[in-house]
C-alpha cells in the first residue's frame, strides 16, 4: 500500500530565522560541535523511548537494542546521523523544528548583545542543537517515524536554512530519526572516518548508547568487501564510573552535553550514596547564568535516572527552586522504573535524595566560597541563592553564610561582604546588624537614613535587589545578632549613643512639641506621626516605617506588581532640629507659606527614599512660589530688553 503524499512548503518562525543566522555566523569557528549536538538529540530520543516503553513495551517494535549510527558518503558529500529512538509525528516535527515553542524565547533574544563571544554562549544555553546542522550544511534532510504508529507513515522535512522548509508524509518502515547533512563546499574534513571518530570520542564518548560507524574490511581470499559495525564510544554511564577514572575533560564534555552549554562549568559535584537508599549524583554549577534564570518555573537542569534508565527531566521534588541553576543527573538504584511525577510527590526516598543532594551542594558552595571563583558564582547566581533563605528554613543558617552584600564599609556596588565579615567588624556595644533596602544601589548609598551611621562609623548593609525586600523579612538574625532596617522604628543605637546625645534629643522633643503638632496637623492624611530624629546630620527630614510595618520600598514593590497587601500604612516623618530649614519653618508666621514649607519637606523626604509624588506639578509650583518669596521676587521683576 502506497502512502498518498502531500508536500507543503512552510515558513520558519521569525525567531528561527534569527537563530539560523546566529548559528551560521557565530558558531562557525567551532563548527565541529554540530555532531555533538545531533548525537545528543539522538541520545535524548532513545531516553524518551525507554521511558515510554516502561508502560508500553510494544513501542520497541521487536527492536530493543538502541543505537546511534554515523555514516558519510564522499561522492554525495553527505553525513548521516540515524537513531532508532522515539521518532516524531508530523505535528512534532513542525513544533520542534519549524518553531521555537519554549518559554523564555523573548528573554533569550532580548539578552543577545551583538558580541559574538557572549552570544555564542547564550545560543548554547538555549538548547538549539538541531539548528547547528546549518553551520556545515547548505541543505538538511530529516526523515522520521514515531514509535508505535500502526501504519508505516513517516515524515520527511527538508530545508536549505533560508527561511522556508518543506514537509511531507512518506513511507518509512523504521522508527526513529535520520538526518542527512548536505555539506557546504569546503567542509571535506568531515568526510573522514578518522576525523569523525576523533570528534565523537572528544565530545560524545560518555553517551550511554553505542555510537557505531561502518568498518570496511576486505577478505582477500574471497575477494569481497565486508562491512561491519564498529562501536566508536565507550558507551557507559559516566557517573557510574569511579571518580578516579574520569578526567577533567570527560567531566567537561558530559556537562556540555547535559547542559547544552559551550563553556566549561564552574565546578562539578560527583557523589555516590550507599546503604538503604542508594543513588548517584553528578551535578555542575555553570559559569554563566542562563537567560531564563529568573523564571522560577523554568526547571530543566536535572535529569532523573533509575538504574541508568532516563525517567524525566527536572522535577520540583528533586531540587528546590533556589538551586534551579544546577545542571546534571541524579540516578537512583531504589526508585521504581515506572515512577511518575505524582509518585515523586509522596515518596520518602525522593525526599531523602533531595535532602542529601541539597546538603552536598551547600557543602560545595561553602568550599567554593573559600576561593576566587566564588565572586563569579555570586555575580551569576547570588540573587537566586537569596531565595533559599525564604524557601528552605531548614538550611537558612548555612545559606545566610553564603550570602554576599555591598555595605558602607567600602561603598562598593560589588557584593563581596559576608555577614560573618560584618559581625567581625561590629563596634563594641553594637547589638544589631544594620541594613537598608532601596530600589537601586545609588539610592541605598545616598539615603539620608545613613547619616548618623556614617558619622559614628557604623557599617550598614546596602540592599538594592528586589529579592532583598523579602530577604529582610525572613532573615531576622544571624549568629545571635538581630538584623535591623535603618528605615523602620525609632533609632536605638544602644551603647553607641552617649548620654549627652540622648538628653539633647529629649530636650529638642520637648521644646519643639508645639511645632511637631502643627506639622502633624498639616500632614494628617499623609503620616501617622511627626517626631524629632537624631539619625540625620545634614538632611532636614526623613520618612521611616513603624517597627511593625513594611518598609516603604517593599510596599512600592508590591504595589507596582499589582499585589494586595492590605492598603499599606502611613509613614512617620522625622525632622532634624539642627537643620536651618526647620528653623525657617518654626519661625514662619504666614499659615499658607507654613503649609507649603511642610508639604515640600514631606515631598522631599519621599523623593529621597525613591518614592513617587502624588502631584509632581503641585510640588514644582510650591518650590517656585517659595523661590519667589525667599528672593523678594514679584511679577514686576522680569528681564526687559529695552
Amino acid at each position: 500500500m502506497t502512502t498518498e503524499t502531500h508536500k507543503e512548503t512552510l515558513g520558519f518562525q521569525t525567531e528561527v530565522k534569527q537563530l539560523l543566522d546566529l548559528m551560521i555566523h557565530s558558531l562557525y569557528s567551532n563548527k565541529e560541535i554540530f555532531l555533538r549536538e545531533l548525537i545528543s538529540n539522538a541520545s535524548d530520543a532513545a531516553d524518551k523511548l525507554r521511558f515510554e516503553a516502561l508502560s508500553d513495551e510494544a513501542l520497541y517494535e521487536n527492536d530493543a537494542e538502541l543505537k546511534i549510527w554515523i555514516n558519510f558518503d564522499k561522492d554525495a558529500n553527505t553525513i548521516t546521523i540515524r537513531d532508532n529512538g522515539i521518532g516524531m509525528k508530523r505535528e512534532e516535527v513542525i513544533d520542534q523544528i519549524g518553531t521555537i515553542a519554549k518559554s523564555g524565547t523573548k528573554e533569550f533574544f532580548n539578552s543577545l548583545t551583538g558580541d559574538e563571544t557572549k552570544d555564542t554562549q547564550l545560543i548554547g544555553q538555549f538548547g538549539v542543537g538541531f539548528y547547528s546542522s546549518f553551520i556545515v550544511a547548505d541543505k538538511v534532510t530529516l526523515t522520521t517515524r514515531r514509535a508505535g504508529l500502526e501504519s508505516s507513515h513517516g515524515v520527511k522535512w527538508e530545508s536549505a536554512g533560508d527561511g522556508e522548509y518543506s514537509i511531507e508524509i512518506i513511507e518509512r518502515s523504521q522508527r526513529g530519526t535520520e538526518i542527512t547533512l548536505h555539506l557546504r563546499s569546503g567542509e571535506d574534513e568531515f568526510l573522514s572516518e578518522y576525523n569523525l571518530q576523533n570528534i565523537i570520542k572528544k565530545y560524545s564518548d560518555h553517551i550511554t548508547l553505542p555510537i557505531v560507524m561502518p568498518k570496511v574490511t576486505t577478505d582477500e581470499e574471497k575477494d569481497e568487501t565486508i562491512i561491519e559495525e564498529e562501536v566508536v564510544n565507550t558507551a557507559t554511564a559516566l557517573w557510574a564510573r569511579s571518580k578516579s577514572e574520569i578526567t577533567p575533560e570527560e567531566y567537561t564534555e558530559f556537562y556540555k552535553h547535559v547542559a547544552h552549554d559551550f563553556e566549561e562549568p564552574l565546578i562539578h559535584i560527583h557523589n555516590k550514596v550507599e546503604g538503604k537508599n542508594e543513588y548517584t549524583t553528578l551535578l555542575f554549577i555553570p559559569a554563566r547564568a542562563p537567560f531564563d534564570m529568573w523564571d522560577r518555573n523554568s526547571r530543566h537542569g536535572i535529569k532523573l535516572y533509575v538504574r541508568r534508565v532516563f525517567i524525566m527531566d527536572d522535577d520540583e521534588k528533586l531540587l528546590p527552586p533556589y538551586l534551579r541553576f544546577m545542571r546534571g543527573i541524579i540516578d537512583s538504584n531504589d526508585l521504581p522504573l515506572n515512577v511518575s511525577r505524582e509518585i515523586l510527590q509522596h515518596n520518602k526516598q525522593v525526599d531523602l535524595i533531595r535532602s542529601g543532594t541539597v546538603k552536598k551542594i551547600l557543602t560545595a558552595l561553602e568550599n567554593l566560597a573559600k576561593t576566587d571563583k566564588y565572586a563569579t558564582f555570586w555575580t551569576q547566581f547570588g540573587k537566586v541563592l537569596k531565595e533559599g533563605v525564604i524557601d528552605d528554613s531548614g538550611n537558612k543558617e548555612r545559606i545566610a553564610k553564603l550570602l554576599r552584600f555591598s555595605s558602607t564599609y567600602d561603598d562598593n556596588s560589588t557584593q563581596a561582604i559576608s555577614l560573618e565579615d560584618y559581625v567581625k567588624r561590629m563596634q563594641d556595644g553594637q547589638e544589631q546588624i544594620y541594613y537598608i533596602t532601596a530600589e537601586n544601589f545609588a539610592a541605598a548609598k545616598s539615603s539620608p537614613h545613613l547619616e548618623i551611621f556614617r558619622k559614628k562609623n557604623i557599617e550598614v548593609l546596602l540592599l538594592s535587589e528586589q529579592i532583598d525586600e523579602w530577604l529582610g523579612s525572613h532573615l531576622v538574625e544571624f549568629e545571635g545578632k538581630k538584623l535591623q532596617s535603618v528605615t523602620k522604628g525609632e533609632l536605638n543605637l544602644g551603647d553607641l549613643e552617649n548620654e549627652t546625645e540622648k538628653q539633647e534629643a529629649e530636650k529638642a522633643s520637648d521644646v519643639l512639641k508645639p511645632l511637631l503638632e502643627k506639622v502633624k496637623d498639616v500632614l494628617v492624611e499623609k503620616v501617622s506621626d511627626v517626631r524629632v530624629t537624631h539619625r540625620l546630620t545634614s538632611s532636614p527630614a526623613c520618612l521611616v516605617a513603624d517597627s511593625n510595618a513594611m518598609d516603604a520600598s517593599l510596599e512600592r514593590l508590591l504595589k507596582s506588581s499589582g499585589q494586595s497587601f492590605g492598603g499599606g500604612s502611613k509613614p512617620i516623618l522625622e525632622i532634624n532640629p539642627q537643620h536651618p530649614i526647620m528653623a525657617a519653618i518654626k519661625d514662619e508666621e504666614d499659615e499658607s507659606r507654613f503649609k507649603d514649607w511642610v508639604l515640600t519637606l514631606f515631598d522631599q523626604a519621599l523623593l529621597s527614599e525613591g518614592g513617587q509624588l502624588d502631584d509632581p506639578a503641585m510640588f514644582v509650583k510650591r518650590i517656585n512660589d517659595m523661590f519667589v518669596s525667599m528672593g523678594n521676587l514679584s511679577s514686576s521683576r522680569i528681564i526687559t530688553f529695552d
